[in-house]
């Protein structure tokens, strides 16, 4: 039986105020607030809060048997928190139908898979804290920034204990081979691949509502239509794309709400199912290994990270921002390492893409800068403010390695202070217990030690003295009355 497993991504960058070079120094908030709550809520007032009615009403309407799965960055999430806290109400909602699956990525959004293990790793485990703080889920299945993958990635997923992938079905990667089935990594072999469908994924994110398209318009029953006559074996069709497609890049007025919510009964007539990511890999078995040896990504014609790191613009900002990774993890500055993570969201990297044509149309439809100089510009005045700071307390005269051991030698000792503090606060406490226990085993000893204090009371026999020298006084006095009589 043949089964869709439809997925969303959710993530909203934090955008950077207009930052001049004089700002260097005396500016240390990089954030255009007004214009981030405005988007955010703008998009989940047309999109996310419509969708997630939509969303639950499949659910409810087929019997629990629409499924779908999503996948949420944590810097999306912190705004959707401050801003939009009604979203997470109604996503926990969802969450409760036990058919809706949260899969991992990391928390920035970030591109460290591609330069830095440690802050890759990090990030990951930090957004799926924060998935399971707001959801109830730990995520089993991961998902990179962008579906970028390669081997060597696949590799650093498998030691964190994840039991799936998801990533693009790039037609250079996968040749003859179809993007319906299950694989396996290279480096990884007990890890699944899923691959996405980017064929059929398009047609409803880019080409729906696009009457110049010969398959205008796209309907329910058209496009269960072509899933169902897809190749006899072919076991799953993976459906990626972002959440904003409903009711954003696909307004409500071209019909995508109403296209969605008919999928169920079309998909039911033909006897195709829906699945979550855990479902579809905990059921298929893969059909072959397929290695990646150079990373791949959804975007653009190439379907590889030259959307980020393509030119000499964005290479220089990545080095930039990375060179001070491991200073930034040494330090405890909370208001440095938040920005730290808003500073790695890959847009910054993609509002500097300098491509024409198509790719170069859909790059400045995303980007709030005039031109990728700009975007470059902007970005380093801000990246330049955030090393002085890290500077400040970390100088770039200390070599990582000494900074390093240096850091690891005084948490070393703090941490032995923290000890002896305990054990003294210990040995105190029963200090004390001792001291109340002492005077009640001693109190029968005073009792014995009473009649000594007798020969100090012999000053006392002295007093009948001091008292008759007053007496001989008076005598004298009555003699002396007496003579004068």
């Amino acid at each position: 039986m043949r089964t869709i497993c439809f997925y969303f991504q959710i993530h909203q960058p934090f955008r950077l105020k207009r930052y001049r070079f004089f700002d260097i120094g005396n500016d240390h908030y990089y954030y255009d607030d007004f214009n981030n709550e405005e988007i955010i809520r703008r998009i989940a007032e047309r999109s996310y809060l419509p969708a997630n009615r939509a969303l639950l009403e499949m659910i409810e309407d087929s019997g629990n048997k629409f499924k779908v799965a999503f996948s949420i960055s944590g810097v999306a999430l912190e705004q959707l928190e401050m801003y939009v806290p009604e979203f997470i109400d109604s996503m926990r909602e969802l969450a409760k139908t036990g058919c809706v699956e949260f899969l991992s990525e990391t928390y920035a959004h970030s591109l460290a898979s591609l330069a830095d293990p440690e802050e890759f790793i990090n990030q990951v485990k930090a957004h799926d804290d924060k998935i399971e703080l707001l959801f109830g889920q730990r995520p089993k299945v991961f998902r990179n920034t962008e579906l970028i993958y390669s081997d060597e990635i696949a590799a650093m997923v498998a030691s964190m204990g994840f039991k799936g992938i998801i990533t693009e079905g790039a037609k250079h990667i996968l040749g003859w081979k179809s993007p319906n089935y299950l694989y396996t990594p290279a480096t990884a072999p007990k890890v699944k691949l899923m691959l996405k469908n980017y064929k059929l994924s398009d047609d409803i994110t880019f080409r729906f509502s696009n009457y110049a398209w010969n398959e205008y318009p796209l309907t329910a029953d058209k496009f269960m239509g072509w899933i169902g006559s897809l190749p006899e074996g072919e076991e799953v069709v993976n459906l990626f794309m972002t959440y904003d497609t409903l009711g954003e890049l696909q307004s409500a007025e071209t019909g995508i709400f109403g296209f969605m919510k008919a999928l169920p009964r079309f998909a039911a007539d033909k006897g195709i199912t829906f699945s979550t990511p855990s479902e579809v890999i905990s059921k298929l078995k893969p059909v072959d290994v397929i290695s990646v040896n150079d990373p791949i990504s959804w975007a653009d014609e190439e379907r590889d990270t030259s959307a980020w790191l393509g030119n000499i613009l964005q290479k220089e900002a990545f080095e930039k921002l990375y060179s001070v990774a491991e200073r930034v993890r040494l330090c405890s500055d909370t208001r440095l390492k938040q920005d730290w993570n808003y500073l790695q969201a890959s847009d910054h990297f993609y509002y500097m893409c300098t491509k024409h044509f198509a790719d170069g149309a859909v790059h400045s439809h995303y980007s709030p800068y005039d031109s990728a100089y700009e975007a470059f510009t902007n970005y380093m005045n801000v990246l330049s403010d955030f090393i002085v700071r890290v500077e400040e307390q970390f100088p770039d005269s200390i070599e990582n390695e000494e900074l390093n051991a240096l850091i690891t030698t005084i948490r070393n000792q703090a941490a032995e202070i923290e000890v002896l503090k305990k054990e003294l606060a210990s040995a105190k406490a029963n200090a004390g217990v001792v001291a109340e226990e002492k005077p009640a085993k001693k109190a029968p000893a005073k009792k014995k030690a009473a009649p000594k204090a007798a020969p100090k009371a012999e000053p006392k026999e002295e007093a009948p003295v001091a008292e008759e020298k007053p007496a001989k006084k008076a005598s004298a006095k009555k003699a002396t009355k007496k003579a004068e009589k």
